[in-house]
């Protein structure tokens, strides 16, 4: 290991010591669980926004946890730092027997086709379901999306984007007649298909869904801070005007920006 890492893993140890930090001394292997995901998304902000010196930092965030968490399972007397590096390294060379191996394949999907063969035969209990093993902790457009793309493997789905924009504009259709109705768990139903609807459209488009949304996000944000600073430069703030004077604001922000 470099010196650099040896000096960060000094570092956590020393934190959880007896003399060390109340706060790092007291959390669990089981404590973090929020953190983590918070580190998470902080890289993929990191990310969109193409901030070099935050993705290196929130890198450094997220290989924090994975040394802290480590440690804690050292002393639990679970497993070390060494097996979670060891593990993960013989789990790639596993998995990529047409690298270290004398497997031949044509290309990326056959790569992914073999990748999935090679994580189910590893597992101690065989599935009993197509759709085990899908982790429920994932974000819900992204266990959607990995539930669509399982079935479509065994020929459950749309034969086209056509077939899928059809299934689009029927669940739009129930979601209107369960608004009309006014039955607020009906509702939320309709809202749950047409959202599964609308993410099976942009898979078949080759679209990921998790990330046009993101985007779109973004494009928000920015057109509302526009209009914040427009207000701003006015002398005004949000109680100073009403919706249409915003929404006129908004489309001056939405040319102003995409120009």
């Amino acid at each position: 290991m470099s010196e650099a890492f040896d000096r960060l893993v000094n570092t956590i140890k020393r934190l959880r010591a007896p003399d060390g930090c109340p706060w790092d001394r007291k959390q669990t292997l089981y404590s973090l669980k929020q953190n983590v995901i918070e580190e998470v998304f902080e890289f993929i902000d990191a990310l969109d926004r193409k901030d070099i010196e935050n993705i290196k930092e929130e890198l450094g965030d997220m290989l924090l946890h994975v040394i802290f968490h480590s440690i804690i399972a050292q002393e639990d007397g679970l497993f070390n730092l060494d097996d979670v590096i060891n593990g993960v390294n013989e789990k790639l060379i596993r998995r990529h027997p047409h690298v270290f191996g004398d497997l031949k394949v044509e290309d990326v999907d056959e790569v992914l086709k073999n990748w999935e063969q090679i994580k189910l035969s590893e597992k101690n209990k065989k599935p009993t379901h197509l759709l085990d093993g899908l982790p429920r902790g994932l974000p819900p457009i992204e266990r959607a999306y990995k539930i669509q793309k399982k079935v479509s493997k065994v020929g459950f789905d749309f034969e086209s984007p056509d077939d899928a924009f059809d299934k689009v504009e029927e669940e739009f259709l129930e979601l209107k007649r369960a608004f009309e109705i006014g039955k607020k768990e009906e509702l939320e139903n309709e809202v749950g298909d047409l959202i599964f609807a609308v993410l099976n459209f942009a898979r078949m488009c080759g679209i990921n869904a998790s990330e046009a949304l993101r985007k779109t996000s973004l494009r928000f944000e920015d057109r509302f801070n526009c209009i914040e600073d427009k207000l701003k430069s006015l002398g005004l703030s949000f109680e100073d005007v009403n919706l249409e004077q915003m929404d006129n604001l908004w489309d001056e922000c939405k040319g102003q920006l995409k120009g």
